[in-house]
């Protein structure tokens, strides 16, 4: 199933205080709001050595971030997860509709072919430097950022795509683009999905800029939820330190 044509709502899903989906009940149509999830193994790799990344996570994993596509008003990705991935960014795992595709592309490295940009009745945008890479297949909106020593402004993106009517978004991938997210303050949540194996070497998830002190690390509030399968899924407010909160 596509759930293409049936949008899905959270009122029919478990009101469990324990349910990793309560942060988009209330939500503002119009309020930006950006959660990002990052799944990894029990030593914090996402990749082995040579670059194999699919299935450390399972199906529980898997089921939990196509519900999170469900949620949302767009799917964002960096190039890299493109080029490597070669990801649908669509929902067949549960019941919903498929956001809008985001690929963030500085260089203009997207080829034309690419899954992300296929034309199936979803909106497909590209965030790239002016004048860069080839013409867009037709119907793909192009953005144009400038983009600075640091990449793009992730708070920039947020800020173009809420003008185009696309305010929740869910920030796929990958790790470098995550982290981006992070640094610049512009995630409302994060969903660290840990998967029961160790790979002892490989790429490794977040690479944030060190705090100046242990003291001054972020601490998001967080609840730890099984998936099942051994799977366990941190849910993280970002806006909430937990030295701060009297209760999850």
């Amino acid at each position: 199933m596509t759930g293409k044509d049936t949008p899905f709502s959270h009122q029919q899903a478990s009101q469990s205080k324990d349910d990793p989906l309560l942060c988009f009940t209330g939500l503002e149509p119009g309020r930006i709001f950006a959660i990002g999830q990052l799944g990894q193994s029990l030593d914090g790799r996402i990749a082995t050595p040579t670059g194999e990344s699919r299935w450390i996570n399972k199906d529980p994993a898997l089921d939990h971030l196509h519900q999170l596509r469900a949620h949302v008003d767009a799917v964002l990705v960096g190039i890299g997860t493109v080029l490597a991935d070669e990801p649908r960014l669509d929902v067949r795992r549960c019941p919903g509709r498929n956001p809008a595709r985001v690929v963030i592309d500085p260089n203009g490295r997207l080829p034309p072919e690419a899954l992300v940009l296929r034309e199936d009745g979803v909106r497909r945008l590209v965030i790239r430097k002016a004048g860069v890479g080839v013409t867009l297949p037709n119907g793909v909106e192009e953005i144009a950022l400038p983009h600075a020593d640091g990449g793009i402004n992730p708070r920039d993106i947020l800020t173009v795509l809420a003008a185009r009517g696309l305010c929740h978004i869910l920030v796929e991938g990958g790790a470098r683009t995550l982290s981006h997210f992070i640094a610049a303050d512009a995630l409302d949540r994060l969903h660290l999905l840990v998967a029961p194996v160790i790979i002892g070497a490989g790429q490794t998830g977040l690479d944030l800029p060190p705090p100046p002190s242990l003291a001054l690390a972020r601490r998001p509030l967080t609840r730890i939820v099984p998936l099942g399968g051994g799977e366990v899924l941190f849910d993280c407010d970002m806006r909430r330190q937990a030295e701060d909160a009297h209760e999850c």
